[in-house]
């Protein structure tokens, strides 16, 4: 079989989808806790009438690459709004307080 790097210009690299991930998972809710070496975001589903939630996800990043998160989104979000209008945020948040997730620790 022919090695695939070699078709590929340099930089570039395959990303393979699962077909269990394809469908991805739906979250309504972020929590997120950071220690001095790693983030920490637990992908929350928060469903009305439901007295319990669960954590659907939990990514675990670098800080470095917390920081290119927050700009991909931050320009994703711009783009967005150029095309679709401002998004509403009421700045209500109904965080559990309840929530026992990560302690932070190094």
């Amino acid at each position: 079989m022919e090695d695939q790097t070699k078709n590929m210009n340099q930089g570039q690299m395959e990303i393979e989808l699962p077909e269990e991930e394809a469908d991805g998972t739906y979250s309504n809710l972020v929590m997120i806790s950071h220690s001095a070496s790693e983030f920490i975001l637990d992908f929350i589903s928060v469903m009305p009438g439901r007295p319990k939630a669960k954590v659907v996800k939990r990514m675990v990043l670098t800080p470095d690459h917390a920081k290119r998160l927050l700009n991909a989104l931050s320009e994703n979000v711009k783009r967005y709004e150029d095309e679709h209008g401002s998004i509403d945020n009421d700045d209500q948040f109904d965080i559990p307080f309840n929530y026992r997730g990560p302690t932070p620790e190094a």
